[in-house]
């Protein structure tokens, strides 16, 4: 693998993106993987729990990084197997906390800065470009008309930080919320 050419995608949000696929109601995964979500070894990586190390990315992404739930098959391993012959080698950043609020996320909440330091050590590692931010979150504001009403807002300074912080003021960002 030639690091130098890996395309970054950064995967956050909660529970959906870190991975529920396969999680029974005992919270238990039953370790199945779509054929869409297989693992690649030549192309598709995670950046490791020790935000230093790239190795071959398999289901569960989140496995050793999101400790609120039992991490199952996400979004994350399907669109990488779906852009890898357009993109080459494909680096995913797994930052996804299950059970976490918009709120959560803001500047100074251990959801963003853990984001912002992953993406950053993918970025430093020589691990390639960074070129989107993935993001699957908002379940969790839906249980009140208050949560509700500011989501797009705080989203939308989610954004605007996240541009700021990795100093990249284009970053695409592609979200599935409520």
């Amino acid at each position: 693998m030639d690091s130098q050419n890996k395309q970054i995608f950064i995967l956050a949000g909660q529970s959906n993106m870190s991975g529920r696929g396969g999680v029974d109601k005992n919270k238990i995964w039953d370790g199945v993987v779509p054929a869409e979500s297989s693992a690649d070894a030549a192309k598709i990586f995670r950046l490791g729990p020790d935000h230093r190390s790239w190795e071959a990315a398999a289901e569960p992404l989140h496995q050793g990084l999101d400790s609120n739930r039992v991490c199952g098959v996400s979004p994350g391993m399907a669109f990488a197997n779906a852009v890898k012959e357009r993109v080459g080698a494909v680096g995913l950043v797994p930052c996804a906390v299950a059970g976490t609020a918009i709120k959560d996320w803001a500047r100074g909440m251990e959801p963003y800065e853990n984001l912002v330091r992953r993406a950053k050590a993918a970025a430093a590692s020589g691990g390639g470009e960074i070129k989107a931010l993935l993001w699957y979150q908002g379940e969790k504001d839906t249980f009140t008309a208050e949560d509700a009403a500011v989501y797009k807002e705080k989203t939308e300074q989610l954004i605007l930080n996240v541009r700021q912080d990795l100093d990249l003021p284009s970053l695409p960002v592609v979200l599935v919320s409520p």
